[in-house]
C-alpha cells in the first residue's frame, strides 16, 4: 500500500506550531492509524518505529533515536486551533492538543501515541473535505514551513492557484509568531523563498507566488502550482488479454483501495462521490481500464 498521508481540510488549514521532527512523527502515525485494519478511536495506541523513520526520512539510526525522543518530551504540550461548523451551521474556533497520552520505549526505539479526540476523525472519517499526498514528496523538505506549505498548496492542486493568503493568517497556519521574522524581508528570504525552493526542488509541483498589496503594503500572496512531468515508463509491458467486463471488474476493486480514490478524487469530494463519479466516468466510457493494443 502506498504510503498516503491523507487529512481533513480542518486539520490542512490548522494553526500551529511544530518543529520538523514533530510533523514528521504526525505524519507517520497518520500513515499508521489509516492502515489499522479496525480503524481507530480515541482510546487506541499508535505505533511508530525508529526503523519506519529512518526508512521514510533518511536519516542515521542515532539520529532518529534523538529525534523522536526529543519529540516526545514537547509533543504532548502542543496545541492546535481550527475552525469547524456546528450542527446549526455556526463556526465554532477550536483549540485541541495532537495527543492525550505519549510515550518512548528505549529498548524498543518506539513511540507509542494517543491521538486526541478532536484529532481522529480529522485524519479518519474523511466524509467532507480532504487533502491527500505521498509521504515520498515531503522526505526530502528540510523544513518544517516547507512541509506546512506543501500542505496548504495542494489543497488547490486540481485548479492549479490558490485564493489571497492574508499575510497574518498565512503566518498563523505556518506557525509563526509576532517575534519570528517580524521584517517582510526576512520572512520572504527565510521561510517563503527557502520553502519555495524546497518545493521546486524535492516535490511533484512546481510553485510561483505573487504578492498582494495595498499601496506599498504587503497584504497577502497567492501562489500558482503545476503538475511536474512524471518521468515516462519505457519499462516493456505484456498484453493485456481482453476480457469480458474488464471494465466493471476492475473499477469495482478499484474503487476499494482508498489510495487510488485519493489520488483521483477532485478537491472537496467526499469518499462517496469520489466513487460515485469514478463509477459513472467508466461506464460511460470518459475513460477506460482496459489497455489499449
Amino acid at each position: 500500500m502506498t504510503d498516503l498521508v491523507v487529512k481533513d481540510n480542518a486539520l490542512i488549514n490548522a494553526s500551529y506550531n511544530l518543529d520538523l521532527v514533530e510533523q514528521r512523527l504526525i505524519l507517520l502515525a497518520i500513515i499508521e492509524a489509516r492502515e489499522s485494519q479496525n480503524g481507530i478511536n480515541a482510546n487506541d495506541s499508535l505505533t511508530v518505529h525508529a526503523s519506519s523513520y529512518i526508512q521514510h526520512f533518511n536519516v542515521e539510526k542515532n539520529t532518529a533515536y534523538e529525534a523522536l525522543k526529543n519529540a516526545c518530551d514537547v509533543l504532548f504540550s502542543r496545541q492546535f486551533s481550527y475552525q469547524e461548523r456546528n450542527k446549526n451551521g455556526h463556526i465554532e474556533n477550536v483549540r485541541s492538543r495532537w495527543v492525550s497520552e505519549i510515550r518512548y520505549t528505549d529498548k524498543e526505539a518506539s513511540v507509542k501515541l494517543i491521538f486526541a479526540p478532536s484529532v481522529v476523525p480529522l485524519i479518519t472519517r474523511l466524509e467532507q473535505h480532504f487533502t491527500s499526498y505521498e509521504i515520498e514528496q515531503v522526505r526530502h523538505l528540510s523544513s518544517r514551513y516547507a512541509i506546512r506549505l506543501y500542505e496548504m498548496l495542494i489543497q488547490w492542486r486540481s485548479i492549479g492557484k490558490t485564493p489571497i493568503f492574508e499575510i497574518n493568517n498565512f503566518r498563523e497556519k505556518l506557525g509563526l509568531t509576532i517575534e519570528d521574522y517580524p521584517r517582510i524581508d526576512n520572512f520572504k528570504r527565510k521561510v517563503l523563498d527557502f520553502s519555495v525552493s524546497q518545493i521546486n526542488e524535492h516535490t511533484d509541483i512546481l510553485v510561483g507566488y505573487g504578492q498582494v498589496k495595498a499601496g506599498r503594503v504587503i497584504t497577502g500572496f497567492t501562489f500558482t502550482l503545476t503538475q511536474k512531468k512524471q518521468p515516462k515508463d519505457v519499462t516493456p509491458q505484456p498484453k493485456a488479454i481482453p476480457t469480458k467486463n474488464t471494465d466493471e471488474t476492475n473499477i469495482d476493486t478499484l474503487l476499494k483501495n482508498d489510495d487510488w480514490v485519493s489520488q483521483h478524487a477532485h478537491m472537496g469530494e467526499s469518499w462517496e462521490q469520489a466513487r460515485a463519479r469514478l463509477r459513472l466516468e467508466a461506464a460511460t466510457g470518459k475513460f477506460s481500464l482496459v489497455p489499449t493494443t
